[in-house]
């Protein structure tokens, strides 16, 4: 036997039978040779990890545009808060740990330049409008690799679609996803407010508190502890007291911190400057000249959209600079 089989024999006898096995997998787009040492889920996970697009969320913004001090996350910190959340609940129920990590891994992959603000930007200004769960498919399906794509199993494209909005995934493995994603921000989030000054820990409901705990790790390992315990018969869900109080602390962040004026005092400049972007990239020998294949097999407005969501923070404002504010000269 190779080193995947006796895995996946593994994998047969201690993964719960509502596990993902990676034997069952429906497979790729394109048919490759099994590997002898990773499970196809594993290959998934390296893929990823290993490709451009996973690199550039080290500098995209996840909450607060440009923050001045190291300690702030980014959409790379928080998806791998995201991993480690996942893999935590995966394991504790017996599910596909390699499956839960390539979905949380990849989840973010499309996302926008400047957090959410960016992808309001784009939901405006796309004549099809923009969702950062369906570009994150796009980018392993279609942009990476020069255009190839990851070539990705089924289940993790379908993880990856389904960790936000009102369609659901095929596996439990990418409901924890949707569950520690929501989990990851949230308590993060938080943590990110307080050190900014656009919160303290007493401006906390004390009803949230009281049930889910008053610092980060205890809220996370109350929320841990009772997808663990409330999990059953095929079913990833929190107990309906923590669910109410999780759902309670969604709507203080959104009228404290998403929404705060303060917090999110400079995303008015967003869409101007997305705006900006893509009218000058709406010119296909603006674009560079892997956007322009991209442009002359998918279309002008697929093409820009694909080159502005995957830019970082820094690069967008650097590449506005550069078209659009005048240089100093000298004689």
């Amino acid at each position: 036997m190779t080193i995947r089989q006796k895995i996946q024999e593994m994998e047969k006898k201690h993964l719960s039978r509502y596990a993902m096995l990676s034997c069952h997998t429906e497979g790729r787009k394109r048919a490759e040779p099994d590997c002898n040492l990773r499970t196809p889920f594993q290959r998934d996970r390296d893929r990823i990890i290993h490709c451009k697009s996973f690199r550039r969320l080290k500098h995209k913004t996840q909450v607060f545009l440009s923050p001045e001090g190291d300690h702030y996350r980014t959409r790379l910190t928080h998806t791998l808060e995201v991993s480690q959340i996942a893999r935590t609940i995966a394991s504790a129920l017996f599910l596909n740990g390699d499956l839960t990590e390539a979905i949380s891994l990849g989840h973010d992959l499309g996302h926008t330049p400047f957090g959410h603000a960016g992808e309001r930007a784009l939901q405006q200004i796309a004549p099809h409008g923009f969702h950062h769960n369906h570009q994150s498919v796009r980018v392993v399906e279609r942009l990476e690799k020069k255009t190839l794509g990851l070539n990705l199993t089924k289940e993790v494209c379908n993880g990856i679609l389904c960790h936000t909005g009102k369609q659901h995934a095929s596996t439990l493995e990418g409901e924890v996803v949707r569950l520690a994603d929501r989990i990851a921000y949230l308590n993060h989030d938080i943590e990110d407010a307080i050190r900014a000054g656009v919160l303290t820990e007493d401006d906390l409901p004390s009803d949230v508190v009281s049930i889910l705990g008053h610092t980060k790790s205890e809220r996370i390992s109350t929320l841990i502890w009772s997808v663990v315990d409330n999990s059953q018969h095929g079913i990833v869900q929190m107990d309906s007291v923590c669910k109410h109080a999780f759902n309670d602390l969604h709507k203080f962040m959104f009228q404290n911190v998403y929404d705060n004026p303060k917090a999110k005092s400079e995303e008015a400049k967003v869409p101007v400057l997305m705006e900006a972007l893509y009218t000058h990239f709406f010119q296909p020998d603006h674009l560079p000249p892997e956007m322009q294949k991209i442009a002359q097999e998918d279309g002008i407005e697929c093409a820009v959209v694909d080159y502005i969501a995957g830019m970082t923070d820094h690069f967008a404002v650097s590449t506005f600079q550069n078209l659009f504010i005048p240089k100093s000269w000298k004689i």
